[in-house]
C-alpha cells in the first residue's frame, strides 16, 4: 500500500481563506459611486469582433469558420449601422489580426466614433511574456493606424502590469461586481480599472450549436424574443436599484443576423424610453470614474 499524505500543517479552509484575503486585497469596490446627475443607468453596447481567429486556432469543421467571415463580411456592418441608427456609442473590443483582415469596417466604426479596443491579438492569450508584450504592441498599433486614436482598454487575459506599460486604464473581461471596480495584479501593483461583464448577457451563450467544441447534449439555441425579454428584465432590475450598470456582449457572427439585429434595434429603444439612460462607450465611462472615482488604496 503506498503511504498517504503527512498530515499538513493547514487545513483546507485556512487556504481557502487565505486566497479570499489575497483576492479581497487586490480588489477596490468604489464606495459611494455615481452617475452625472440624472443618469440612472449606463449601458456599454460591446462587440467582440474576433471573426474566425478562435475558430480557426481550434482548426473547427469549415462551417464553424464561415460563420466567423459571415461576422467580418456582414454582420460587422449591421451592427454599426444599427448602433449609428438608434444613435448608440458602441466599443468595439478587436483582435489586432482583424485590422488586416476587415480594414474598411473598422475605418467605418471608428468614423462614426465607436470605440475601437484590444481583444488581443489572434484571439489567444500566449504563455510566454515577451510573446504577451508583442502581441499587445502590435495591436495597439493596429488600431492606432487604423482608428487614429490610441486603445486605452482591453478585454483580454494579458498581465496587467504589460497593460499597463502600453497605456491601458481598464479591461472589460471580469464579473467580480455589478458596477466598474478597481483590481491591481498579485503584487498588488498595475492596477486597472474593471467594467465587469457576465456571460448571462452575451449573444454567443444563447446563438449558437457547437460552442468552443462543445458536445452535442450541450447545445443551445435560443429563440431571440426570448432572449430580448431576458436581457430587458437585466436592464429593468438594474434601472430600479437607480445606480445600475449593463454591459451587453455581442459578437458580429452571432448578432449580426438580420432578424437578431432587428430585435436589438427594439430593444435599444425600449431603453431609450425611460429617463436618464446613459449610452457611452467604454472608454468615456472609464474616463468619467477614473475622473471623478479614483482607487482609495491600490495605486493606480
Amino acid at each position: 500500500m503506498t503511504p498517504g499524505p503527512g498530515p499538513s500543517s493547514r487545513s483546507g479552509a485556512e487556504d481557502w481563506s487565505d486566497a479570499a484575503r489575497a483576492f479581497e486585497a487586490r480588489h477596490e469596490i468604489i464606495e459611494n459611486f455615481r452617475y452625472p446627475d440624472g443618469i440612472r443607468i449606463a449601458v456599454n453596447f460591446t462587440a467582440d469582433f474576433d471573426a474566425m481567429l478562435y475558430r480557426r486556432a481550434l482548426d473547427e469543421p469549415p462551417m464553424q469558420k464561415a460563420k466567423g467571415e459571415f461576422g467580418g463580411r456582414v454582420g460587422i456592418w449591421r451592427l454599426i449601422e444599427l448602433f449609428d441608427t438608434h444613435g448608440v456609442k458602441a466599443t468595439f473590443f478587436t483582435p489586432g489580426r482583424i485590422c488586416e483582415l476587415y480594414p474598411q469596417a473598422l475605418r467605418a466604426a471608428a468614423a462614426s466614433g465607436h470605440e475601437l479596443a484590444d481583444h488581443m491579438w489572434e484571439h489567444l492569450t500566449p504563455k510566454e511574456e515577451e510573446l504577451q508584450r508583442d502581441h499587445i504592441r502590435r495591436t495597439a498599433d493596429a488600431l492606432t493606424r487604423i482608428g487614429g486614436v490610441r486603445p486605452i482598454g482591453t478585454r483580454s487575459y494579458y498581465e496587467q502590469g504589460f497593460l499597463k506599460d502600453e497605456g491601458y486604464l481598464y479591461n472589460s473581461a471580469e464579473t467580480t461586481s455589478r458596477l466598474p471596480y478597481y483590481a491591481a495584479d498579485d503584487r498588488l501593483e498595475n492596477c486597472l480599472l474593471i467594467l465587469p461583464f457576465h456571460f448571462s448577457i452575451d449573444d454567443a451563450q444563447f446563438y449558437n450549436f457547437g460552442w468552443f467544441t462543445s458536445e452535442p447534449q450541450a447545445q443551445r439555441l435560443t429563440d431571440p424574443e426570448r432572449i430580448m425579454d431576458m436581457w430587458w428584465d437585466a436592464f429593468e432590475q438594474q434601472y430600479e436599484l437607480g445606480n445600475g450598470y449593463l454591459n451587453i456582449c455581442l459578437h458580429p457572427f452571432v448578432s449580426g443576423r438580420a432578424l437578431r439585429t432587428r430585435l436589438l434595434g427594439q430593444l435599444i429603444e425600449r431603453m431609450k424610453g425611460k429617463e436618464g439612460v446613459w449610452f457611452p462607450t467604454c472608454a468615456a465611462l472609464a474616463q468619467y470614474v477614473l475622473a471623478n472615482f479614483p482607487p482609495r488604496s491600490l495605486k493606480f
